[in-house]
């Protein structure tokens, strides 16, 4: 559920649908075009591979971001039926913007909806929940 407080900033109040948090974070740089204007004689091949050394880091980071995210995806449907099937407990959470700020558990699926909907409603009243996650606790919240 998204909302607004009365500042203005968006929160995100969801239910986390596999047990762990994702670690991921944002990838500053492109990848490098190692094909343009290196023409075919014997400098231009030492300029690739050298780039082509610079790039591997890279290369390997978006490898092991891809399986991640396709082990994610193979687990997803298992953790959801075990949620389901087995009324395992939801943990939900409240974003700042994407930034997860708050998560505590919540019972099963009709107990966590209802927690999502009051969390919502005291964020757009302006009591934002206590920092649980990541970073200092809000002097203000």
């Amino acid at each position: 559920m998204k909302v607004r407080d009365p500042g203005g900033q968006t929160w995100r109040v969801t239910r986390r649908w596999v047990p762990w948090r994702r670690r991921l974070k944002g990838i500053d740089s492109g990848p490098l075009d190692l094909a343009t204007g290196l023409g075919d004689d014997p400098i231009s091949a030492i300029i690739a591979i050298v780039l082509l050394i610079l790039a591997l880091p890279f290369i390997a980071f978006s490898l092991v971001v891809a399986a991640g995210s396709l082990l994610l995806l193979l687990l997803l449907p298992f953790a959801v039926l075990a949620r389901v099937l087995l009324g395992r407990h939801w943990t939900i959470e409240a974003r700042r913007g994407f930034t997860i700020w708050w998560d505590a558990p919540s019972g099963d699926w009709r107990a966590s909806g209802e927690r999502i909907r009051a969390v919502a409603g005291a964020i757009a009243r302006g009591d934002t929940p206590p920092r649980t996650v990541g970073g200092e606790p809000d002097p203000e919240g």
